[in-house]
Parts: C-alpha cells; sequence; structure tokens
C-alpha cells in the first residue's frame, strides 16, 4: 500500500510540474507557430523571410528546416499578422499550429540561432569566392561564346547578393534591407533577362561555344566552390542560415559539374545544343528568384 501510495505522489508531483511549466509559459505569452513553406527550399527564400518578419518586435527567434520546407515561430501574442505577411511573400505559406512555448525549447531554439561574430568572417569568404567567380565566369563565356557559363555566372551573382545582405542586415533598418534585397532583385532580373535573350539569340543565329574554355573554367569553379563548402561545413549543424548556406554552396558544385558535363557534349557531338539548354535552365531559376525578391515588402 504504501508502493502504491508513492507511486501516485510521484505521479501527482509530475502533473504537478507540468501543470507549473505551461502556466508559465502561458503567462510569458510565448508560443511556437509551425508552417509549411513549400516553396522555401534555398537561402534566397530564407533571407525573404527573415527579411519580411524582422519588423515584428513579438517574435523571439526562427527555427528553419529548408529539407522539410518548414518554419517554426516562437512569438508572443497571436500568430495571425505574422501569417499574413508570410502569405504576401507567394510561397505557400500555411500555418499548421500553435503551440505553448516552453523555457526549454525557447532556450534550446534561441542557442541554435546562428552567431554573426562568429560566422561573419566564414559569410565574406564566400561572398568574396562568389564575386569572384562571377566576374570570371561572365568574361569566359563571353569570349567563349557560352551560355551556359553565362547563366552559371548568374548563379554565383545571386550567391554572392545572399550572403552580401546577410552582412549587410546587422545594424540596418528593416526598409533598408529591402531596398538593399530589391536592388540585388533588380540587378539578378537585368541579368536573367540578358542571358536567355543571349540564348534565343544564339539559338536561330547559331553560335560555337568553346567547349574546352567551358570544362577548364567550370573545373576551377568547381574546385572554388568546393572550398566555399568545406569552409561552411563546421556550420552547418549551427543555425539555419548557415545550413541554407551549405546547401546552396552544395547546388553551386553539382551546377558546375553539369556545365562540365555541357562543355564535353559540346565536345563530343559537335553541337551548341547542350550549353544553351544548361544556359536557359540557370536564366530561369535566377529570373524566378530575382521574381520572388522584388516581391518582398517593408
Amino acid at each position: 500500500m504504501n508502493k502504491s501510495c508513492d507511486s501516485a505522489c510521484g505521479s501527482d508531483a509530475e502533473v504537478s510540474e507540468d501543470t507549473s511549466a505551461q502556466a508559465a509559459s502561458k503567462a510569458s505569452g510565448a508560443w511556437i507557430s509551425r508552417y509549411d513553406v513549400p516553396k522555401m527550399d534555398c537561402p534566397s527564400e530564407e533571407r525573404m523571410i527573415r527579411l519580411a518578419l524582422s519588423g515584428f518586435n513579438e517574435i523571439r527567434t526562427l527555427s528553419f528546416d529548408l529539407s522539410n520546407r518548414r518554419l517554426e515561430v516562437v512569438h508572443d501574442g497571436e500568430p495571425a499578422p505574422i501569417t499574413s505577411k508570410l502569405v504576401t511573400l507567394g510561397l505557400g505559406a500555411s500555418l499548421q499550429g500553435t503551440t505553448v512555448a516552453d523555457t526549454a525549447t525557447i532556450k534550446a531554439m534561441e542557442s541554435s540561432a546562428p552567431s554573426a561574430t562568429q560566422e561573419s568572417g566564414t559569410l565574406r569568404w564566400l561572398l568574396g569566392i562568389n564575386a569572384v567567380l562571377f566576374v570570371v565566369e561572365l568574361t569566359a563565356g563571353l569570349i567563349a561564346q557560352s551560355t551556359g557559363l553565362i547563366g552559371e555566372s548568374l548563379d554565383n551573382f545571386a550567391d554572392a547578393a545572399v550572403y552580401g545582405l546577410a552582412l549587410y542586415a546587422v545594424g540596418h533598418s528593416v526598409k533598408m534591407q529591402v531596398r538593399a534585397a530589391h536592388l540585388a532583385g533588380i540587378l539578378q532580373f537585368i541579368l536573367a533577362i540578358g542571358v536567355l535573350a543571349e540564348v534565343f539569340r544564339r539559338f536561330v543565329f547559331g553560335s560555337e561555344p568553346e567547349s574546352l574554355v567551358m570544362i577548364v573554367i567550370a573545373f576551377v569553379a568547381l574546385i572554388a566552390n568546393t572550398t566555399a563548402l568545406l569552409l561552411i561545413s563546421k556550420h552547418r549543424n549551427g543555425g539555419a542560415h548557415m545550413k541554407a548556406s551549405w546547401i546552396f554552396s552544395a547546388n553551386d558544385v553539382v551546377i558546375n559539374v553539369g556545365v562540365i558535363t555541357a562543355g564535353a557534349l559540346v565536345a563530343w557531338t559537335g553541337s551548341n545544343y547542350p550549353d544553351l539548354i544548361i544556359g536557359t535552365i540557370a536564366g530561369i531559376v535566377v529570373l524566378n528568384g530575382a521574381r520572388r525578391i522584388l516581391a518582398l515588402k517593408a
């Protein structure tokens, strides 16, 4: 009987502790809202969301899961204003539920947030690598008549814009952040339209892409992007932004391999179609990214 009483008392104590924890969380006004974001699959979308929500003082922290396209927001008060802002981004965001946030969960999410001090050096290296690759590949693409290299250079420009905005955001107002994002979006839009127009022109009038230059430059870019991947790999288990940046760098490596393959196919078949296909794909991807950035509002 004593054992039974002890067990019952123990259970009552656990229930009491749980109730106290929930009451404390409710008193603090902290909630976790979970969203499905179907079109969030790269750092560009994550950056858009961070910019859009940075003006909400009631938001405590954000947790991104790009692989599963999910977002968790720890906030005070009702989730309705946050949900409305996310919907305007056109990423298909939908609220899946809101629950009380206990203190332990809040601390765990805040501790996993990226440290600007520790990561700024890596971001600067990534910005520099992508900026240099943009100039080199654009120049080589124009000389070698390769829309594949030109399109790949635009992808590097988009990467550099993401890293540059991440560094610029510190200490600036939301309005200034959005203006900087719009400037990057306008430049991406102009360059993407340019490369798609060039693809069309070369499809109609023909072109002779130099396969050797394509392969060599893409191989150099592959080495550079692999270096960037190694630089950021130590942060991939840290904050969500750095995880996203790791995914972005991994995608760059895949694109480099694609351009090398296209160059080999050009050399083998003597056709410019593989180069035009790669250029078209890259142009469309960058154009869509620019469209999303320009849709962002303060």
